[in-house]
C-alpha cells in the first residue's frame, strides 16, 4: 500500500496522504508528503485534500510549524481559516469567529506574522475576527514602531530553507566604542556557492541594556538594486555578544557575485569588532562556505574589513 501511494503522491493529495501516513505510522511516507508539500506548498493547500484533515488539529500544526514551506505567510493565513470553516461544520459548530479560533488553537500560534507586510496584514488577519484586539494592536505596533513590542509570534523566515542554520564572524576580537550618526555600515562581500542570507549578527550598545532602530539591506553591488530590507529593531543587554536583525524572507545570493551588507542604526556608542579577516570559511561534512570580504567605497562609518559593525551573517546553504 506504501509502495502504490508513493510512486501516486502529487501535490494535491500530499495532505490527504499525510494524515494516513501518520494514523498509520509510516514515517517514510509522511516524511515524503511533507517534502511534496515543501516544495508546492500553494497547489498543496490549494487541492480540495486540504481542508479534509480532520483527524485533530495535529497534523496542520506538524506543517505550520515548518521552515521549508514555500509560500507568503498571508496565503498560509487564508488557508487555516478555510480550514477552521471546513473544521466547525465538521464539529456541527457555527462558523463564528471564536469558534474558528478554537477549532485552529495551537495552529494559529504558528502563523509567523512577523513575516507579512504591513498591508498584508492589514487586509487579512487584522480584519479576519480571529485575533483578538490586543493581539492585533501589539502586530501593527510590531510593524510600525521601535523599539518594538514582543510579539507571541515566530519571525524565523521559512521559504525553502532545507539543511541547518550557519553563521560566520568576521573578526577576531570585540573592542567598545562604535558611533552612529545617520551614516550606513557597509561592507562587500562575494561567496562561492549558492546560498540564502537570513539576517545579520550586529554588535550592541556599551552602555547597558538598550534599544536600537535599524535597518539592514543586502544590495546587488554592480546593478545597484536592492535584494532585501528591513526596517525593525533590536534589543541588547550591555554584552560584547552579537544580536540577532533578521530579513522577513531569505535573500538568495549566487556564487561569486559582489554583494553589499548594509546596517543603518540609530541608538548609542556600541561594541565594534577589530582584528578582522578578509577570507572567512563556514566547513561542515558535507559542504564548504567561503565568504570573501571588501571595503565598502564611499561614506560607511568607519566599517571596513579590519574593522566596525556586521560583523555575522547569518545564512542557509
Amino acid at each position: 500500500c506504501v509502495e502504490f501511494l508513493t510512486k501516486h503522491l502529487r501535490a494535491d493529495n500530499a495532505f490527504m496522504l499525510l494524515t494516513q501516513a501518520r494514523l498509520f505510522d509510516e514515517p517514510q511516507l509522511a516524511s515524503l508528503c511533507l517534502d511534496t508539500i515543501d516544495k508546492s506548498t500553494m497547489d498543496a493547500i490549494s487541492a480540495e485534500g486540504f481542508t479534509d484533515i480532520d483527524i485533530a488539529v495535529d497534523t496542520l500544526c506538524a506543517v505550520l510549524e515548518r521552515d521549508t514551506l514555500s509560500i507568503r505567510e498571508s496565503r498560509l493565513f487564508g488557508a487555516i481559516v478555510r480550514w477552521s470553516e471546513a473544521e466547525c461544520q465538521r464539529q456541527q459548530l457555527p462558523v463564528s469567529f471564536e469558534n474558528k479560533q478554537k477549532v485552529l488553537g495551537k495552529a494559529l500560534s504558528l502563523i509567523r506574522f512577523p513575516l507579512m507586510t504591513i498591508e498584508e496584514f492589514a487586509a487579512g488577519p487584522a480584519q479576519s475576527g480571529i485575533l483578538s484586539d490586543r493581539e492585533v494592536v501589539n502586530l501593527f505596533l510590531h510593524f510600525t514602531v521601535n523599539p518594538k513590542p514582543r510579539v507571541d509570534y515566530i519571525d524565523r523566515p521559512r521559504c525553502c530553507l532545507r539543511g541547518k542554520e550557519c553563521c560566520i564572524n568576521r573578526f577576531q576580537q570585540v573592542e567598545s566604542r562604535w558611533g552612529y550618526s545617520g551614516t550606513s555600515d557597509r561592507i562587500r562581500f562575494t561567496v562561492n556557492r549558492r546560498i540564502s542570507i537570513v539576517g545579520f549578527g550586529l554588535y550592541g550598545s556599551i552602555h547597558g541594556p538598550t534599544d536600537y532602530q535599524v535597518n539592514i539591506q543586502i544590495i546587488e553591488y554592480e546593478k545597484k538594486q536592492t535584494l532585501g530590507q528591513n526596517d525593525t529593531g533590536f534589543s541588547c543587554d550591555g554584552s560584547a555578544s552579537t544580536f540577532r536583525v533578521m530579513f522577513k524572507e531569505p535573500i538568495e545570493i549566487l556564487p561569486n557575485v559582489c554583494y553589499t551588507a548594509c546596517a543603518t542604526l540609530k541608538g548609542p556608542d556600541s561594541h565594534y569588532g577589530t582584528k578582522g579577516l578578509k577570507k572567512v570559511v563556514h566547513e561542515t561534512s558535507a559542504s564548504k562556505t567561503a565568504f570573501l570580504f571588501f571595503s565598502s567605497p564611499g561614506n560607511n562609518n568607519g566599517t571596513s574589513i579590519e574593522d566596525g559593525q556586521i560583523p555575522e551573517i547569518i545564512f542557509y546553504t
